[in-house]
């Protein structure tokens, strides 16, 4: 039972890691198409955060890439990573229920 718990607490950060990643891409879009400006503090300061959190995350996704120019598909390696590590463990929780 406790394995189960500890499980579902990692379940939970990992859910919150894909949603910090889908908000700085969705931020990134609107920073790029001048929805929103950076010289706003606000939008600065929530920048610098969730790319102070995610940077370490996407720093040895980025490196094992290859260069693909303007495009950068670590948040969605990231994101597919996550979810398979998700569902292993969910089903390591599921096999040590009786």
């Amino acid at each position: 039972m406790l394995l189960y718990t500890l499980i579902d607490i990692v379940g939970y950060l990992i859910n919150i890691i894909v949603v910090f990643v889908i908000v700085q891409f969705v931020l990134s879009l609107l920073i790029s198409f001048n929805v929103v400006n950076m010289q706003n503090q606000f939008v600065s300061a929530i920048w610098t955060a969730i790319n102070a959190l995610l940077d370490p995350i996407f720093r040895p996704i980025r490196r094992i890439m290859p260069d693909t120019g303007a495009i950068d598909f670590s948040p969605m390696v990231l994101i597919i990573g996550l979810v398979i590590l998700q569902k292993i463990l969910h089903g390591f929780a599921m096999a040590s229920l009786p």
